[in-house]
């Protein structure tokens, strides 16, 4: 099956999904991966967001499954889809899935938040206009009994060896995704290697490892935003915050039409400006603020990676 050819099926199985669903984007099942490497962030646009041309309004955009499960999409496709006509079809996976589908050529946008990977995809030639768009940041959660003694330590390595110290079950996503990249790099740090009994790996999204955690009385590692908008369910408390390695950084991507003759650029591009743009970046800073009391993403268009620590 050619590349235009698994494209058009994936389009037409996402738009069945979502025709049985009312309104707003739709999640697929969880799972979870420059031309130049990164170059400085794109300020956010002052001209007026591109709108649809007829036959090219669907827009297939692979995400990692936080940007769902938080419920910030919910906010954003249908800003975007209303003044532009464009149709946004969500595919919610781990960020390298999403990028898989990139280089596959069945998707035309990304928003993922793995970049390490995401510099790897830029270099082949996969991206094209890679932009920051927001952060927020990870926590270590677990059961409020904290059966290893992790509750307050500054140090995420320190904490994940107490965990391993203790074999006090951890509950890892194993999905290749964003997440899944930075609780391996916490785990290296640390100079261990978690394997066991008492290490599980779920290989489903971020919502559904939390509820896994939260029923095994687990500690798992997890985005804020999707603990927020999921605490209610869950019987896990922040053990472990602030410490600068769990920054968690945001960006969009363009798949490079070079490589994916059939790929929606004009949609990708208007996506990707309406991030950056003074009310898409409004938008995301004010996303939780009203139920939670707190912005559940930073806003971060303009800025450069130095200033936000990483």
């Amino acid at each position: 099956m050619t590349r235009v050819s698994r494209r058009t099926g994936l389009l037409m199985t996402v738009a069945l999904v979502l025709g049985a669903c009312s309104g707003g984007a739709t999640t697929a099942p969880s799972a979870e991966p420059t031309t130049t490497p990164t170059a400085a962030p794109t300020a956010a646009p002052t001209s007026p967001l591109a709108t649809a041309p007829a036959g090219k309004e669907a827009i297939i955009l692979a995400t990692t499954t936080s940007t769902q499960d938080s419920g910030l999409l919910d906010v954003l496709v249908p800003a975007f889809e209303e003044p532009t006509g464009f149709s946004v079809k969500v595919v919610a996976v781990g960020s390298g899935q999403a990028m898989t589908m990139g280089a596959e050529c069945n998707a035309d946008v990304l928003l993922v938040h793995s970049p390490a990977a995401e510099e790897e995809f830029m270099a082949a030639g996969n991206g094209v206009d890679r932009r920051l768009v927001m952060h927020n940041d990870f926590v270590v959660v677990g059961p409020a009994a904290d059966p290893a003694g992790i509750k307050g330590m500054a140090s995420a390595p320190e904490a994940f060896a107490k965990i391993a110290g203790a074999e006090a079950t951890f509950v890892s996503r194993g999905d290749k995704s964003g997440t899944h990249a930075k609780e391996l790099g916490i785990w290296k740090k640390a100079e261990i290697t978690p394997q066991g009994a008492w290490y599980l790996e779920s290989g489903q999204g971020m919502g559904a490892t939390l509820l896994i955690a939260s029923e095994k009385g687990a500690y798992t590692l997890t985005d804020r935003a999707t603990y927020l908008a999921t605490k209610d369910n869950l019987a896990l408390d922040i053990l472990v915050e602030g410490d600068a390695s769990l920054l968690n950084v945001y960006h969009v991507i363009s798949v490079n039409p070079e490589k994916c003759s059939a790929v929606n650029t004009t949609g990708a591009t208007s996506w990707a400006d309406f991030l950056v743009s003074p009310e898409g970046q409004a938008m995301i800073g004010e996303f939780g603020v009203e139920e939670y009391g707190q912005p559940l993403f930073v806003p971060d268009a303009g800025k450069s990676e130095d200033e936000l620590g990483s």
